[in-house]
């Protein structure tokens, strides 16, 4: 079975540019970018664009364990960096891949010295469940939060096989001439974890916020309301602003956001999303079935505007940029796994963009 629903949701932060000479990744590490690091027995996937057909870009990397498996578990999202395609759902794709803790303990000849990698932060409750290591205590973050959640020392982690196994889904087809050193990148970030509970957003961050939501007032011709913690009775405000249709939901993400602006990823597996616009009335039957084993989805974690000025092409490489408000990750709530299994799950997402546009595919 899946993990009991996540009580608290976690905050991924912007935690610095990833050097390829000093720090070594591996299906552990939660980045933005780069090459997608595939556990120990999944074969490397190269996922092509529903609409244009072109390879998708790798945009984030999650290592998320549920807290009753005994299998390591990522996620690892795509999108197409085409102008035409990256606020619609059909050109992002999400992969889930699992491995069990056996697999991964390899003989292999010893790796060559070099400098210790930075730590990166998981997404379970503590790093004891998988034998990990125990907790330590982080320094703090921003205004005075505190990264409580497990930290995992990087190891010396095989890297996954590199063939390419033949996809049936629409999403994630292969070109078997194109290798994932073909496929263009975006630079690589690490990301550190908060709680949401932990964090409190400075009055820059709020003042930042704020700005965001005037200048959305002004756009629009319409009074939203202050943001809470504004000093101007945000609260009252919200609660009676007749706004049009969309607008009290746009507002509802300004005024959660507003206490951490700089989040570029948020984490609640069981919870509930944080849209951006008016969803569709039937949204939870809108998101299909597992495709592996037809058991139903939950949502999981979701990309946050604050993402988009982090995806820079690697070397400086032109026509790479995405655009989109948020993009909703569901994911089986079994999270069920073939044994022995060396092919990634396909799990759904959608993109949302302004509260005037939904694309929902």
């Amino acid at each position: 079975m899946a993990s009991r629903a996540q009580e608290v949701s976690l905050l991924g932060l912007c935690d610095g540019e990833i050097d390829s000479k000093k720090h070594r990744c591996s299906y552990l590490t939660n980045k933005v970018g780069g090459r997608p690091d595939w556990p120990a027995g999944i074969a490397a996937r190269s996922p092509r664009c529903g609409r244009c057909r072109v390879p998708l870009v790798h945009v984030v990397q999650v290592y998320c364990p549920v807290d009753t498996s005994p299998h390591h578990r990522n996620l690892h999202v795509f999108a197409c960096p085409g102008a035409e395609c990256s606020g619609r759902s059909e050109c992002w794709a999400v992969l889930r891949s699992q491995c069990l803790e056996a697999e991964v303990r390899t003989p292999g000849p010893p790796a060559p010295a070099q400098e210790a990698p930075m730590r990166v932060t998981d997404w379970c409750d503590t790093a004891d469940d998988w034998g990990m290591g125990g907790e330590e205590d982080n320094d703090g973050w921003g205004g005075g939060a505190k990264q409580n959640t497990a930290v995992k020392e990087e190891t010396g982690v095989p890297e996954a096989a590199a063939g390419e196994t033949d996809v049936s889904s629409r999403l994630c087809d292969l070109s078997l001439g194109d290798s994932q050193e073909d496929v263009t990148a975006f630079c690589p970030f690490f990301i550190s974890v908060v709680e949401e509970t932990d964090v409190c957003g400075e009055d820059g961050d709020l003042e930042h916020a704020q700005e965001l939501l005037r200048e959305y007032e002004r756009r629009e011709g319409v009074a939203v309301g202050e943001l809470e913690g504004s000093g101007g009775g945000g609260d009252e405000k919200y609660e009676k602003t007749g706004a049009r249709h969309g607008d009290a939901v746009f507002s509802r993400f300004m005024k959660t956001i507003s206490v951490c602006p700089q989040q570029i990823l948020r984490y609640c597996r069981g919870g509930k999303p944080l849209f951006i616009s008016e969803p569709p009335s039937n949204v939870a039957q809108l998101v299909p079935a597992c495709g592996s084993c037809g058991g139903s989805r939950t949502f999981e974690l979701q990309l946050m505007p604050a993402l988009v000025s982090l995806l820079q092409g690697e070397r400086g490489s032109a026509g790479v940029e995405l655009e989109f408000g948020t993009v909703l990750v569901y994911t089986c709530a079994d999270s069920c796994w073939t044994s022995r299994s060396d092919s990634a799950v396909e799990e759904f997402c959608f993109v949302q963009t302004d509260p005037d546009q939904q694309l929902f595919v």
